[in-house]
């Protein structure tokens, strides 16, 4: 499995859902960096699972371990190791043999020739973003010490309107055993100009590309995003002037990135959530134990709507990769 990323800061992701821990190698940061263990548990905390009647009623504390990586509140330069254990995992939980529908059981049968974990998603399930929370907190501390602030909203959750139109939804959709999906807007402030390359080490595509390791993300844009179809150069085209000796930019319709590249506005983004696609409605599927057609009926202890949780993992990832390409 490729578990491993990063160029300048590389990250090595471990552990199944319903194993005894999963965690989070991350090598290549820079020695002398406080680290707050206390903010890294808050940013845990805004994850975890089991807090109200909007998320699985699995209950996690997701308290990290530090193993090696930090002595006194500080890095030392070698690799950072954070281990959060399972302590809700149903353990006796059995290999599905009837694929999910949407889920990765099948492709992870035909890749892997049925030897991998997938109880509860395995190591394909959403429980591997506390790590990649914990990791985005170190980066965002170290980030912000630079000028850097990172924060994400759910801005849409299904068809609501309001804030209180999405608690509905979300219940009403737990309520018939169904799910909904969402979108999260990231926004990263103070970035500098500079970071990031053509072709392949774009500021996009490694965003996009951590974005998308995020279980359950099936779309990304930046700035005006696919809006910018719709428009003509004269209205997508961020004019320029200089103020106070600065270069300033009078709209952000690239997202503060162009040619893969900070331009020194804000880095925005927007991340498109599927519904939860472990439901309890009945659908058709195949068992992959007699390769004979099934129906499914997913009960358990799923998430009705995975976007809220997102939130601190979209951040996390922001923060990650910014802090890999950056040159200062």
């Amino acid at each position: 499995m490729s578990s491993v990323w990063g160029e300048r800061i590389k990250l090595t992701i471990f552990g199944e859902s319903r194993g005894e821990a999963i965690g989070i190698v991350i090598d290549g940061l820079p020695a002398g960096e406080t680290v707050d263990i206390g903010q890294c548990q808050a940013e845990l905390a805004r994850r975890a699972p089991g807090h109200d009647e909007l998320s699985s009623a699995r209950k996690e504390l997701d308290i990290a371990r530090i193993i090696s990586g930090l002595h006194n509140g500080m890095t030392t330069g070698a690799p950072l190791c954070a281990i959060i254990e399972n302590i809700d995992a149903d353990s006796e939980a059995q290999q599905p043999a009837i694929a999910r529908p949407n889920h990765a059981d099948y492709t992870a049968f035909i890749k892997y020739k049925g030897y991998a974990d997938m109880r509860g998603g395995g190591h394909f399930s959403g429980r591997l973003t506390a790590p990649l929370v914990f990791a985005g907190s170190v980066a965002r501390q170290i980030l912000a010490r630079r000028g850097v602030e990172i924060s994400a909203a759910a801005i849409r959750i299904g068809n609501a309107e309001s804030e209180q139109d999405t608690k509905n939804e979300i219940l009403a959709a737990k309520a018939n055993g169904d799910s909904v999906g969402g979108i999260v807007e990231v926004i990263a402030a103070g970035v500098p100009a500079g970071l990031g390359a053509p072709f392949f080490s774009s500021m996009e595509s490694v965003l996009a590309g951590l974005f998308f390791s995020i279980p359950a993300v099936k779309g990304v844009e930046f700035g005006g995003g696919f809006a910018l179809t719709q428009m003509c150069g004269s209205q997508a085209n961020d004019q320029m002037c200089v103020e106070g000796g600065n270069i300033r930019f009078l709209s952000n319709n690239s997202g503060g990135i162009q040619g893969g590249i900070t331009n020194g506005a804000p880095i925005t983004a927007r991340v498109a959530f599927k519904p939860t696609p472990s439901i309890a409605i009945e659908q058709m599927s195949v068992d992959l134990s007699t390769m004979q057609n099934a129906t499914i009926s997913t009960s358990g202890r799923n998430d009705p709507c995975v976007v809220l949780r997102a939130v601190p993992v979209v951040e996390a990832c922001m923060a990650i990769g910014i802090l890999d390409k950056w040159e200062h």
